[in-house]
C-alpha cells in the first residue's frame, strides 16, 4: 500500500497497530470480521483527534484494504471453485429432498388430523349412536364414491396423455391435481384415505412423466426446440437439477456421436481435422449454453455446472488434439502446424466469450507445453542448420539469395535503405537471418501463449552459439578449445584472410544491431497490437515501450563484443609475437639505440609501422564490408589500437628490464619511444579512432619513460626536441607509408601539419633536435 508506506500514525488515534503495514491481511481485517462491528463507532474512534491529512491517510488505507480484501476473495474463489460447484450441487439436491420431505410430512399431518377428528366425533354422542352411524354411512356412500370416480378418471386421463406423449396436457392435468389436493387439504373436503390416494397418484404419474421425458432427451434425434421444450417440461415437474444434467448429457452425447463420425471418415490429422473438430465441440458447447440460458436463466448453481461441463469438454478436445496433432508436430519442430492448431481453436473458442464462457485459458494451459516443445525444436534446428553451413562458409559477403518466404517490409523500411532490407552477409549468416525471420512469423500469432520471453531467450542462445562458431573460425583463437566444447565439437571453416575475418565481424554486428532486433520488434509489436493499451501508461517515447528488448539487445551486443575482443587479441598477438614465439615489442629495441655511434635516421619503429599498415587495411576492408556500420568500424579500430598499447603499458617484463636492468633508457631510446607514441596518436587521431582512454594511456607511457630517464640524473627535456618535431616526423612517416609523399613538388598544402617540415629535406628533419 504505497499510500501508507513510510507514514506512522500518532498514538492519539488509538489502535495504531491496525495501520501497521507489516501485519498480514488477515490480521488487518480482524477488526471488521466481528459480528458486533459498528462502522460509525469505528470511524468515531479513529477520527476524533485526526486532522485533515491524517483522515486522508486513513481513507487511503481503507481503500487499499478493500482492494486487497477483494483480491484475496477472488483468489479464494478460484482456488476453491471445484468445491464451490460441488457444494452448490449438493445444496440443490438437498433442497429437492427437503421439498419432498415437506410434502410427505404435510400428508402425514393431514392424515393424523383427520384421524383425531374422527375419533372426537365418535365420542360426542354415544346415546344416538345408531342414528349417527347411519347418517355417516350414508355420507360415506355418497362422497367417497364421487372422489373415487374422479380419481379413477384422473389416473386414466394421465395414462392416456403419457402414452400419447402429450406433455403439455399432462403437465396441465398434474397441475390441476395439485390444485385439487391443496384445496382439499386446506378445506378438508376429502377424507384422509382419498387424499392419500390422490397424492400417491400424482406422485406416481409425475415420476412416470419425468422418466418419459428423460428417455426422450437421451434419444439422438431429440435436439433443438424439441430438446429445449422437453428439458423445460422436466424443470416444471420440480426436478431442475436432473433436467440441467440431462441437457448437458444430451449435448455431450452429440459431441461423442459426431466425433465418432469424424474418426470413421479417416480424415488426416492436420489443419482440416483440427478445424472440423474444434468447430464441432465449440458449436455444441455454444448451443448448450443457449439452451441452458433459455430454460434456466442465470441461476448460479446451473451456470456453475455448465462451466464445469464446458471446461471438461474443452479439456477432452485439447487432449485429443495434443495426441493426434500437436505431439507429433512438436517433436518434429513443426511450429507452424502447432501455431495453426492453436489459432484455429482459439478462434472458435473466442465466440463463446460473449456468452460468458472464457475457455481460452483451458486451451492455453494444455497447449502451451506442446508449443514450447515445438519452439525449442525449431530453435535447435536453426542452430544446427547455421552450424552446418558455417562448416562450408567461405566467409564472403553477399546479398541474401532468393528463396524462403518473402520478407514483409513496410514502406518506411523500404524507403530507408536497400542495405537494411537486403543485407550483405556470408552464406551461413544469411541462412540464419532467413530462418529467424520465418520463425518469428510463425510465433507472432501465438501472443495469447505469452511466448515472447522464451522466444527472445531462445534466439539469444542461437546467436551466442553462432558467435562461438565465428570465434572458432578465427585462426589461433585463444577461446577455440573452450568454444569447441560448448558448441558440441562442431567443425567450422577457418577465416584465413583479413577480409574473411572482417566478414565474421560484419555478420555478428549486422545480426545483433539490426536483423535480430527487427525480428524481436516484429514479435513484440504484434503482441502490443493485440493487447489493449492502458491510457495511463501511454508514452510517446518509443524507447520506453519495450524495456525488455533493450536489455535483450545489450546481451546481443555482449556476444559481439566477445568476438571483437577475440579478433583484437589475436591481431595484437600476431603483431607482438613472431612466428617463432619471440616478443617483437620489447625493451631491447629501445635500449640498443643508445649504443649507436651516430644519431639514427628518425622514423617510427617497425612494429608500429606494421600496426599502422594493419589498421589501414582493416579500415579499408571495413569501409567496403561494413556499409552503414561506421560506428562499429571505428570502435573496432579503436579496440585494436588499445589492445596493442595496453599490452605495452601492462607488460611487466618490458618495464622491469628498463627500470631494473643493467641498461636503462638513454637519450636516443627516450626520443624513439616518444616518437612511436606520438606516431600512434597522430594516425589514430587522423583516422578518428583515438579514444580518451588510448590517449591517456599513451601519455602515461611517455611520462613513465621520462621519469625513468630523470631518475638517472639526466634532464630528459634537454635531449628531447620540441613537440612540433615529433608531429612533423610522424606526419612524414604516415605520408611515406601510405605512398602519398611528394617532396619534389614545391606546391604544399599550407594547412598540412607537415607544411613547415616538407620544405626541408627528410634527412635534415629527422636529424634535427639534438641540443
Amino acid at each position: 500500500m504505497s499510500s501508507l508506506s513510510g507514514t506512522s500514525f500518532s498514538s492519539s488515534r488509538g489502535d495504531s497497530a491496525d495501520f501497521d503495514t507489516d501485519l498480514t491481511l488477515s490480521d488487518r481485517l480482524k477488526a471488521f470480521k466481528s459480528s458486533r462491528f459498528d462502522p460509525h463507532a469505528y470511524f468515531n474512534s479513529k477520527c476524533q483527534t485526526m486532522n485533515e491529512k491524517e483522515i486522508r491517510h486513513l481513507c487511503a488505507y481503507l481503500v487499499d484494504l478493500k482492494k486487497a480484501s477483494a483480491e484475496e476473495m477472488r483468489k479464494s474463489v478460484y482456488a476453491n471453485y471445484a468445491d464451490f460447484i460441488r457444494t452448490s450441487q449438493e445444496i440443490s439436491d438437498l433442497e429437492g429432498q427437503l421439498l419432498s420431505m415437506r410434502n410427505l410430512l404435510s400428508s402425514q399431518a393431514a392424515l393424523v388430523q383427520e384421524l383425531v377428528e374422527g375419533v372426537r366425533v365418535d365420542c360426542l354422542d354415544t346415546g344416538s349412536e345408531d342414528s349417527t352411524a347411519e347418517d355417516m354411512l350414508n355420507l360415506e356412500d355418497t362422497r367417497p364414491s364421487n372422489m373415487e370416480n374422479w380419481l379413477i378418471d384422473f389416473v386414466d386421463t394421465l395414462e392416456i396423455l403419457l402414452a400419447e406423449r402429450r406433455v403439455d396436457e399432462a403437465l396441465a392435468a398434474l397441475n390441476e391435481g395439485e390444485r385439487i389436493k391443496e384445496e382439499a387439504h386446506s378445506r378438508r373436503t376429502l377424507s384422509p384415505t382419498a387424499l392419500l390416494s390422490l397424492e400417491t397418484a400424482i406422485r406416481e404419474q409425475t415420476q412416470k412423466l419425468a422418466d418419459q421425458l428423460a428417455e426422450t432427451t437421451s434419444q439422438p434425434s431429440t435436439q433443438g426446440v424439441e430438446l429445449r421444450s422437453t428439458i423445460l417440461a422436466l424443470k416444471k415437474l420440480g426436478d431442475g437439477h436432473r433436467a440441467h444434467t440431462l441437457l448437458l448429457s444430451s449435448h455431450q452425447q452429440k459431441i461423442e456421436c459426431k466425433m465418432q463420425s469424424l474418426r470413421s471418415s479417416n480424415a488426416p490429422y492436420g489443419g482440416a481435422y483440427t478445424a472440423a473438430l474444434s468447430q464441432l465441440v465449440f458449436s455444441i458447447i455454444a448451443q448448450a449454453a443457449s439452451d441452458a440460458l433459455a430454460v434456466f436463466g442465470e441461476e448460479p448453481a446451473f451456470a456453475s455446472e455448465l462451466v464445469t461441463w464446458a471446461v471438461k469438454e474443452t479439456e477432452a478436445l485439447a487432449l485429443l488434439l495434443k495426441r493426434h496433432v500437436l505431439a507429433s508436430s512438436a517433436a518434429a519442430g513443426g511450429l507452424r502446424t502447432a501455431a495453426e492448431c492453436v489459432k484455429i481453436c482459439l478462434g472458435h473458442c473466442s465466440v463463446l466469450e460473449a456468452r460468458g464462457l472464457a475457455l481460452s485459458p483451458v486451451l492455453l494451459r494444455l497447449f502451451k507445453p506442446c508449443v514450447e516443445q515445438a519452439l525449442s525444436a525449431n530453435l535447435r534446428r536453426i542452430e544446427q542448420s547455421s552450424a552446418a553451413l558455417a562448416a562450408a562458409d567461405d566467409w564472403s559477403l553477399a546479398y541474401s539469395p532468393l528463396g524462403g518466404r518473402p520478407m514483409r517490409v513496410s514502406s518506411s523500411t523500404f524507403l530507408s535503405s536497400t542495405a537494411a532490407v537486403h543485407p550483405k552477409l556470408s552464406s551461413s549468416a544469411n541462412k540464419l537471418n532467413t530462418m529467424v525471420q520465418e520463425f518469428v512469423e510463425d510465433v507472432s500469432p501465438l501472443e495469447s501463449l505469452q511466448l515472447e520471453g522464451p522466444t527472445l531467450e531462445g534466439l539469444l542462445q542461437v546467436f551466442n552459439s553462432y558467435v562461438n562458431l565465428l570465434i572458432n573460425a578465427l585462426p589461433g583463437s585463444a577461446e577455440h578449445e573452450e568454444n569447441l566444447e560448448n558448441s558440441g565439437s562442431r567443425i567450422v571453416k577457418m577465416a584465413e584472410t583479413e577480409s574473411q575475418q572482417i566478414a565474421l565481424l560484419a555478420n555478428a554486428s549486422l545480426l545483433a544491431d539490426e536483423l535480430l532486433p527487427r525480428a524481436a520488434m516484429k514479435l513484440l509489436s504484434f503482441h502490443s497490437m493485440n493487447k489493449p493499451e492502458d491510457p495511463a501508461r501511454r508514452t510517446p517515447d518509443k524507447q520506453n515501450r519495450h524495456p525488455e528488448q533493450r536489455d535483450w539487445k545489450r546481451r546481443l551486443q555482449r556476444s559481439v563484443d566477445r568476438l571483437r575482443d577475440s579478433f583484437c587479441r589475436q591481431y595484437a598477438l600476431d603483431l607482438i609475437f613472431s612466428e617463432d614465439g619471440d616478443i617483437r615489442l620489447n625493451a631491447h629495441m629501445y635500449i640498443m639505440m643508445d649504443d649507436l655511434m651516430e644519431e639514427p635516421e628518425w622514423f617510427p619503429s617497425p612494429i608500429y609501422q606494421e600496426l599502422f599498415a594493419k589498421l589501414t587495411r582493416v579500415a579499408s576492408f571495413a569501409t567496403d564490408m561494413l556499409v552503414g556500420r561506421e560506428r562499429f568500424a571505428t570502435i573496432l579500430l579503436m579496440r585494436l589500437t588499445e589492445t596493442v598499447i595496453l599490452w605495452l603499458s601492462d607488460d611487466r617484463s618490458f618495464w622491469e628490464e628498463i627500470e631494473e636492468g643493467p641498461k636503462t633508457l638513454g637519450p636516443y631510446a627516450l626520443r624513439q619511444l616518444y616518437l612511436d607514441m606520438e606516431f600512434v596518436i597522430l594516425f589514430a587521431s587522423q583516422g578518428r579512432y583515438l579514444s580518451r582512454n588510448l590517449h591517456q594511456v599513451i601519455k602515461n607511457i611517455i611520462e613513465r619513460a621520462i621519469d625513468i630517464v630523470t631518475s638517472t640524473g639526466l634532464d630528459p627535456y634537454s635531449v628531447l626536441p620540441e613537440e612540433e618535431w615529433f608531429a612533423d616526423v610522424a606526419q612524414i612517416a604516415i605520408k611515406m607509408l601510405t605512398g602519398k609523399a611528394n617532396f619534389a613538388s614545391e606546391d604544399r598544402d599550407v594547412s598540412s601539419p607537415s607544411a613547415s617540415a616538407s620544405a626541408r629535406s627528410i634527412s635534415s628533419i629527422v636529424s634535427h633536435g639534438s641540443n
